[in-house]
């Protein structure tokens, strides 16, 4: 059975929300609220739906022709079901930590409008059934998240909002470039698995492996790839959801899911590694991955070294589908949720120090531990969960990644990933000890939120983290059982190599 609402009413249950929250008075907080949640939770729910109906041989198409041999379409398949899941799940915990967070604050309306449309861009990135529906939901992104980045309005944000633009609508320029080339080669291109490319002349080859230059170069901005990566320490201006959302939910992982969707359901994987494409790409992401942790060390501000932290992890992503076997691949799709999960949360805690306690730097934050024992203790499971820790969601990812370099026959990516957990925990663990083992130097002079009723923080600033922090430990602790990340991802993976022998 074909249902074709469903994919169409996820877009929706954002995107209605955001447009009237958008004409909706500074003062209506209760309703903006009540709107930011129904949509939430709506998108869950039908979300939840789509992921039984797909174990159960269900297909969600949602397919509108926009020109002759040009569809608009909208598919629940398994891939698409992993990041959306991800991302409507953390989109609740964002808007209930944004709730709180901008308590007070000018311009709500303004931001939980853009906040909504970006989360309906990023479940259409993850939805989209071809390369013309992904572009279209891509660059709606991009616009999305700029008002986004430059909410607070000073110079400093309106720099980093240009140098964001800059950068993503350069990439945006090469995904259209690379989109329009292949078509006139091949013509409209599904989504489809194995890809559809392989059937092409084989006088063809040359211009698909410059396509794919092309295609991972434009979704390499939004996905941090070095050198593509500057916009994203520059943006950390914005405020802790907006980093949190740029981070773990939707633009970093949107660049990320492109290049999935490119290697498996574009080319194919196996017309991928016959084209050579894949160890180059490998090498790209192991480049990323030390440089990106090489860079995170010198940081002082803390949103900056979580930004380059980010760089470097989200590559751990583009490095599994690289490695051209299932073991790989599963890692590389488990860390598309870990990733988020943990990202998220490190982010949430370093918002609450800001907002809190007025600390924005590393060198501020000895003794914070003893002061907000809570939000330390969920970034030191995002932490530990980071460095790869055993048995936090980071472990599970690193495993099988490890794993998938031996079976690929590629034993130097162990080096690049024993290197990365090392630098991981050169630039993780020395926070941790300021925030628990050293005495704070003095009472903390810009306490903007004073402790309440035993909480250490606004309870919306504070029950985020918790959560995501639990769900990183449990994500590890239940990695074997059914609708895991780890279970989802290795049904994806089962169904990519189904004909596939090394």
């Amino acid at each position: 059975m074909i249902d074709p609402w469903l994919p169409a009413l996820v877009v929706l249950s954002s995107l209605l929300p955001g447009l009237i929250i958008f004409f909706l008075a500074e003062s209506r907080i209760r309703l903006r609220t009540t709107l930011n949640l129904i949509g939430a939770f709506a998108k869950l729910a039908l979300i939840g739906v789509m992921l039984w109906g797909v174990q159960n041989g269900h297909e969600y198409v949602f397919r509108h022709t926009v020109l002759p041999g040009l569809d608009l379409v909208l598919r629940a398949d398994a891939l698409a079901l992993l990041f959306v899941s991800l991302s409507a799940a953390l989109w609740l915990f964002t808007t209930l930590y944004a709730i709180g967070y901008l308590e007070g604050a000018p311009h709500r309306s303004r931001f939980f409008g853009f906040f909504s449309l970006c989360v309906t861009a990023t479940v259409g990135v993850a939805m989209a059934g071809n390369l013309f529906t992904f572009f279209l939901f891509y660059e709606l992104l991009t616009l999305a998240t700029y008002p986004l980045v430059v909410h607070r309005g000073t110079d400093k944000a309106m720099r980093a909002g240009h140098v964001y633009l800059a950068y993503t609508l350069a990439g945006g320029a090469l995904l259209l470039t690379g989109t329009v080339w292949l078509y006139g080669l091949a013509g409209q291109v599904d989504f489809v698995q194995g890809g559809s490319l392989s059937a092409l002349p084989p006088e063809t080859a040359g211009q698909l492996q410059l396509i794919f230059l092309i295609l991972i170069a434009g979704l390499g901005v939004k996905a941090a790839l070095v050198p593509l990566h500057g916009w994203l320490p520059t943006a950390m201006v914005a405020p802790a959801p907006v980093s949190a959302l740029l981070h773990a939910v939707a633009v970093v992982k949107a660049g990320a899911f492109g290049i999935v969707r490119v290697v498996y359901d574009v080319y194919g994987v196996e017309f991928a590694q016959s084209l050579a494409l894949l160890l180059p790409l490998a090498i790209a992401a192991s480049i990323t991955i030390l440089w990106g942790s090489l860079r995170a060390l010198f940081q002082d501000d803390l949103k900056k070294r979580l930004a380059y932290s980010t760089v470097s992890q989200v590559s751990y992503i583009v490095l599994g589908v690289a490695l051209f076997g299932p073991l790989g691949t599963v890692g590389g799709l488990v860390h598309l949720v870990h990733q988020g999960i943990m990202k998220i949360t490190l982010f949430f805690c370093a918002g609450n120090y800001a907002e809190t306690i007025g600390i924005h730097k590393i060198s501020e934050m000895d003794g914070v531990g003893r002061r907000m024992p809570w939000t330390t203790l969920a970034f030191t499971l995002g932490a530990f969960g980071m460095i790869g820790v055993p048995p936090l969601a980071g472990f599970i990812s690193k495993w099988y990644l490890g794993l998938g370099a031996l079976d690929a026959g590629m034993p130097w990516v162990l080096a690049v990933l024993a290197a990365s957990s090392l630098l991981n925990a050169a630039y993780f663990l020395p926070i941790l000890h300021r925030a628990w083992f050293r005495p704070s130097s003095a009472p903390w002079p810009n306490e903007k939120i004073p402790r309440r009723r035993g909480w250490e923080t606004a309870p919306l600033l504070l029950i985020p983290p918790l959560a995501t922090a639990a769900a990183t430990l449990l994500a590890g602790l239940f990695a074997g059982s059914a609708f895991s990340p780890l279970d989802w991802a290795s049904l994806i993976t089962d169904r990519e190599y189904l004909q596939w022998t090394p």
